[in-house]
């Protein structure tokens, strides 16, 4: 499990059997973006042991698309089979609103570079993955049943990754509206990339934690994201937790 911005809280929540702070491996990528503990804690949900990144690395940090692919195939190798990833993320999408939570069906991570970039490694995949499906329908299922016994209304929609840190502007956001973007962030997309070709089930959630550039009235900040992540946090926590249990 990866938790984005403003989700972290979730891995204090539950029992760290083992915790290794990113700093402690060797030429592992440190997080640096706020909200970031930058740590793996190793708990169990449900029965299924689990693995947690408490907080993300990001290219806007400086790192290349391999390293933030880094930690999700360090967890394959250590010999999980299944991935959720989070984040949360500006809504395009007119239908949407502060505070929902999308199920991410499909991404568009064209604006960013691939992490499969460069000498293929056939341990963890083929050179050319196919990904006609990045996001398995049978985790999404499990999350919708979920959200649907919880009387939480899910939205679905295609994610766009940019690079960041800036927050795109109105243009930027027309266009990728005009892609088919439901929502827009700065993760995600080559995390997903990366666990697809490596053989993961995929399911990622994002938190719409402002309205994109353009379509927002007011000024966009990370404290309006963090601050609307920690609002919606026990709701999406409990999503969480029943789902990853049943995964």
């Amino acid at each position: 499990m990866v938790l984005g911005s403003g989700l972290g809280d979730l891995a204090n929540e539950v029992e760290a059997l083992c915790t290794i702070d990113y700093a402690d491996i060797p030429d592992f990528p440190v997080s640096t973006a706020p909200g970031h503990e930058g740590r793996f804690v190793f708990t169990n949900i449900g029965g299924k042991n689990v693995v947690i990144m408490q907080g993300r690395v990001h290219l806007y940090e400086g790192y290349s698309a391999k390293q933030v692919a880094a930690p999700v195939r360090l967890m394959k190798k250590m010999g999980a089979k299944k991935l959720l990833l989070t984040n949360a993320a500006g809504g395009i999408n007119s239908s949407f609103n502060v505070g929902d939570l999308m199920v991410i069906t499909d991404h568009i991570s064209s604006f960013v570079e691939s992490p499969l970039v460069g000498e293929n490694d056939d341990e963890l995949g083929p050179r050319f993955p196919d990904m006609s499906q990045v996001y398995s329908p049978d985790l999404i299922s499990k999350v919708a049943k979920n959200a649907e016994n919880g009387n939480i209304n899910l939205k679905y929609g295609v994610y766009l990754q940019f690079r960041g840190p800036n927050f795109e502007t109105p243009a930027e956001i027309r266009m990728a509206r005009a892609l088919g973007a439901d929502a827009v962030g700065m993760s995600t997309a080559i995390e997903a990339q990366a666990a697809k070709h490596c053989g993961f089930e995929v399911c990622a959630i994002s938190v719409i934690s402002n309205l994109a550039s353009g379509i927002s009235k007011t000024p966009i900040t990370s404290k309006e994201v963090n601050e609307t992540a920690n609002r919606i946090a026990p709701i999406f926590k409990n999503l969480i937790l029943k789902s990853v249990g049943e995964f």
